[in-house]
């Protein structure tokens, strides 16, 4: 069997990344509207909720910067994994926050 080439590997990178980055920047860019529309989420304090909200707006900021390159460079620039489960971390509190504000809400 024989290697992938390097023009490969950067078709594979980018056909999985450049999606990755489009659905994290959603998802941070929805938690913020719902933070900023709601004013005060149940299970947040004001303080939690500030800090939620600069760590999202961190967060689409990296995520932005990292699908420009992407696209900037023809897929020639990855990102750190460790970074990326940071990221799926943070979008596993955007679930929980957004269940929080249905079942509140319903």
């Amino acid at each position: 069997m024989a290697l992938p080439s390097p023009s490969d590997e950067t078709k594979l990178l980018a056909s999985v990344l450049a999606p990755l980055l489009e659905d994290f920047q959603y998802w941070f860019g929805r938690s913020l509207q719902l933070l900023e529309q709601t004013g005060s989420i149940g299970g947040l304090s004001t303080d939690q909720q500030a800090h939620l909200t600069e760590r999202l707006r961190q967060a689409l900021a990296e995520t932005q910067t990292a699908a420009a390159l992407l696209k900037a460079t023809d897929g020639q620039v990855g990102v750190d994994t460790a970074q990326v489960m940071g990221w799926h971390r943070l979008v596993a509190e955007c679930w929980a926050l957004a269940r929080r504000h249905r079942a509140a809400s319903a």
